[in-house]
């Protein structure tokens, strides 16, 4: 079901040299409008002089300059990607049916879809991880999907739902918040780099699906996502909390592979002959009791 869009008045329509042709520009001119600030999540003291969003808001919502925007309002440019109509989408909080006619107007530019990614983690590095038995340790892929983990850090993330996925992780799952002790910095980490992950692959379905998925499901995640911000990475150093050994402070390192080029290795070590140290030993322990009682008899 599409929403009928009520007609802007004849001076919006006649602002910048927008034609009334141009329906796409009066539909972003009326959301722009309607969307307030704080629901944009900007901070906005004193007096407006125009109500909603300011164009230069908008675009830096979306990632895009005040130039670019200006032009789609205006009729000059008529036929965005599909990228920048999902950060439009996200920029102005429309509803699905919003969302739809946006979509519709915008006809966007249909770039050659890249095919699914099939990532597969070589056996020289499962054999390496799987060799360090007192040290969590994982792969990451692309969409910061997890690929692969070896035992102690299936147990250390053994309370998650979602354990597919490290973004489906802390802003989906709701084990996510009790266990990362600094969730808010996580967090805000995690969605930086997704960003520098999509700037460097806007074509990857995977990583688009995963973008729209965590923006219907987690309020949290829209308003990161739409700060635009970058730069910030998760310290070394990390508190996490097991409800079966308790609060563990480790350090995190993260690999590239060279052989496999957008996949990571992240393991975590506790400093020797710590409290830490001495959880990570317990849990491998208890993992390794499970594994056994699970073992079928002969």
């Amino acid at each position: 079901m599409v929403i009928p869009l009520l007609p802007l008045s004849p001076s919006l329509d006649a602002m910048d040299g927008a034609d009334t042709s141009n329906a796409l520009g009066r539909f972003l001119r009326r959301h722009r409008a309607l969307t307030r600030p704080d629901q944009a999540g900007l901070q906005t003291p004193g007096r407006r002089q125009v109500p909603g969003l300011r164009r230069d808001e908008v675009a830096r919502l979306a990632g895009l300059s005040t130039g670019y925007y200006a032009r789609l309002e205006q009729g000059r440019q008529r036929h965005p990607s599909r990228q920048t109509v999902a950060t439009l989408v996200q920029a102005l909080r429309l509803d699905e049916p919003a969302a739809a006619e946006l979509y519709r107007l915008a006809r966007p530019v249909v770039r050659r879809r890249r095919p699914a990614r099939v990532e597969r983690v070589a056996p020289e590095v499962l054999r390496l991880m799987h060799g360090w038995a007192d040290v969590p340790a994982y792969i990451l892929g692309w969409s910061q999907d997890v690929l692969a983990h070896n035992p102690l850090a299936g147990a250390l993330h053994s309370r998650f739902a979602y354990d597919d996925n490290m973004l489906r992780m802390i802003f989906l799952d709701p084990a996510g918040r009790e266990f990362f002790r600094d969730w808010s910095e996580t967090a805000r980490a995690a969605v930086a780099e997704l960003r520098k992950i999509a700037l460097m692959t806007p074509d990857e379905r995977s990583l688009t699906e995963l973008v729209g998925e965590l923006s219907i499901k987690s309020p949290h995640f829209q308003r990161l996502w739409a700060e635009q911000k970058s730069g910030q990475t998760v310290r070394r150093t990390i508190r996490l909390s097991h409800p079966e050994v308790g609060e563990l402070h480790l350090s995190r390192e993260v690999f590239l592979i060279a052989s496999a080029p957008g996949q990571l290795l992240v393991i975590y070590q506790a400093e020797p002959g710590s409290p830490s140290a001495d959880a990570l030993v317990l849990l491998a322990t208890l993992a390794a009791s499970d594994l056994g009682e699970r073992a079928p008899s002969a």
